[in-house]
């Protein structure tokens, strides 16, 4: 297929960049290398893909890209948390806008098939599971609370802490920052373009995404790249809360080998799919494992916490197994090796 990846010079970006052109798509990239996330403007050669350098809120610059191509792939994004309200414009405008602009040019393009990259972060908290009312959703997280270290949410109706549970894709939405705001609104705009243009959406709500390339000392670094720097620099990690919250921690080529399947597979209505290791670990674990392999100084717990995070987010990765035979291929413990190694 001739193919239109978004955000094709970003860390997931060039991971599937490098899977569609192993299984022989042809690829054009258009991306606005963001300073926040290329400093100096540039990026290093996108062999065997042709590179346009735009941004997907420009009318002109999607349909100049969208010219010759079957297939849409959308990964460009403002990434990270986001953390104070004066963030929320870019949220929008990049991620909503820039959405809404490229389902537009796909409209009068005439291309039907998009693959969206979401993320875990849409369901909030998840589902957690309570002795004595089952599966329930916590509310917000609150202040008082998490200044007293008192870190697992209660259960809504008794106000006992809550046990984890696997997400499933027909968990409600439940954004809690910036960013998860904005990819929700993402998934509603490709479901209404969807139906008016009879597409396909791939939506792809990837966990915890790690490995070679990822962003480092940068808003945008993920808490692997965040404690590997700290290890390089001969700091010992610092972990937040208690260090128990649970996550789901994927490779970036598990993510990029899930997200070229849906895209050749899909091409009929909107699905979603989680994409994750599909075994949960603590941030704790993640810090200890790169400490050890990095031979480092043990992780320290500060207690510290953000608002805006969620305390145990976990994926059920059956419907992408099941669907589609996919499988993550790199495991938890080769992973945290090769971090040590890059």
């Amino acid at each position: 297929m001739h193919v239109l990846l978004t955000g094709g010079a970003g860390f997931i970006g060039r991971h599937v960049l490098a899977e569609l052109l192993t299984r022989g798509h042809d690829v054009r990239v258009l991306d606005s290398l963001r300073p926040d996330v290329h400093a100096d403007g540039k990026t290093a050669s996108l062999d065997g893909a042709e590179l346009i350098v735009a941004d997907v809120r420009d009318p002109a610059a999607v349909d100049n890209a969208l010219k010759g191509v079957e297939a849409v792939l959308h990964l460009a994004a403002k990434v990270g948390l986001g953390v104070a309200v004066s963030d929320l414009p870019d949220y929008a405008s990049s991620n909503d806008a820039g959405t809404a602009e490229l389902l537009a040019g796909m409209a009068r393009a005439r291309v039907t098939r998009l693959t969206l990259a979401s993320s875990m972060v849409v369901y909030g908290e998840g589902v957690g599971l309570c002795a004595e009312h089952g599966a329930v959703r916590s509310g917000p997280r609150v202040e008082s609370e998490l200044k007293q270290a008192n870190f697992e949410p209660p259960c809504p109706y008794c106000g006992k802490p809550l046990d984890t549970a696997l997400v499933g894709e027909d968990v409600p939405f439940d954004p809690r920052n910036a960013y998860a705001s904005s990819k929700v609104a993402q998934e509603f705009y490709a479901a209404n373009w969807a139906r008016v243009t009879a597409g396909s959406a791939g939506v792809l709500r990837y966990h915890n995404v790690y490995g070679p390339g990822m962003p480092r000392d940068t808003p945008h670094a993920g808490v692997a790249s965040i404690f590997t720097s700290a290890l390089r620099n001969g700091e010992a990690p610092r972990v937040f809360e208690d260090g128990r919250m649970r996550r789901d921690f994927v490779h970036v080529r598990d993510i990029a080998a899930a997200t070229v399947a849906v895209c050749e597979a899909h091409t009929n209505g909107v699905r979603a799919f989680n994409v994750g290791s599909g075994t949960p670990r603590t941030v704790g674990d993640m810090a200890l494992a790169l400490a050890q392999a990095l031979k480092g100084p043990l992780p320290i717990v500060t207690g510290a916490y953000r608002l805006g995070d969620v305390r145990h987010i976990t994926a059920d990765v059956s419907r992408l197994r099941n669907e589609l035979g996919w499988a993550p291929q790199v495991s938890f413990e080769d992973g945290m090796a090769e971090l040590a190694q890059g």
